[in-house]
């Protein structure tokens, strides 16, 4: 198979790590918006994380002419009536900390019994080829938002996100393990398939 670049379209470098760890046997060389020079963000008005994920995914690979990787993820707390949602890398303003997101999220939910604490995490990938032909993948993982946060891994909503599946929060989770069962390895795990079937479809004569 031809090795390809594909872009992350991300400029975290957490995020593009992981991706790049759960797509390190492939033949692709990944990188990440500010390795090809790219400023532009893609407007992000989508109602929900594939909406979202493929403006970004379609929008960045006809700007770089490359196969282009983007996600859309969050969390959705059922007593919140699903937010933070398409909102959580923003959630409660610009300029915010990670930490102040999550301890404004559980503000929000002082007082709230545990059983009604259900949340989870979701994550759309789309892949996008330069002329615009794409498809999507979503991964999601059940929880419950804790009272206080747990763990120092991660990142975003991470230590206040109890997996009962995992008897632990994201943030306690070693990182091989948390990429083998968070909703973006989930989701990954199906949009690498798609990945093969490109690098497939690259190789044919």
């Amino acid at each position: 198979m031809h090795k390809l670049t594909l872009l992350v379209a991300t400029h975290n470098p957490g995020k593009a790590r992981e991706y790049a760890h759960l797509l390190s046997d492939l033949p692709v060389e990944v990188v990440r918006l500010d390795q090809v020079g790219v400023k532009e963000v893609a407007p992000e008005t989508g109602a929900t994380f594939a909406e979202n994920a493929l403006v970004k995914a379609r929008f960045y690979a006809a700007r770089t002419n490359l196969l282009t990787w983007a996600d859309d993820s969050g969390l959705e707390v059922d007593a919140l009536g699903g937010r933070p949602g398409v909102h959580s890398a923003h959630y409660g303003g610009e300029g915010l900390s990670d930490r102040e997101r999550y301890l404004l999220l559980l503000r929000e939910l002082e007082g709230t019994p545990m059983e009604r604490r259900t949340a989870r995490f979701r994550c759309v990938v789309a892949i996008a080829r330069p002329n615009g032909e794409a498809w999507t993948a979503e991964g999601v993982i059940e929880g419950v938002i804790l009272t206080a946060p747990r763990g120092n891994g991660g990142f975003g909503y991470d230590p206040i996100f109890w997996a009962p599946s995992l008897n632990a929060t994201l943030a306690e989770l070693p990182i091989e393990v948390k990429n083998r069962v968070s909703h973006r390895a989930l989701a990954a795990a199906q949009a690498r398939k798609i990945v093969e079937q490109v690098l497939g479809d690259n190789a044919q004569p």
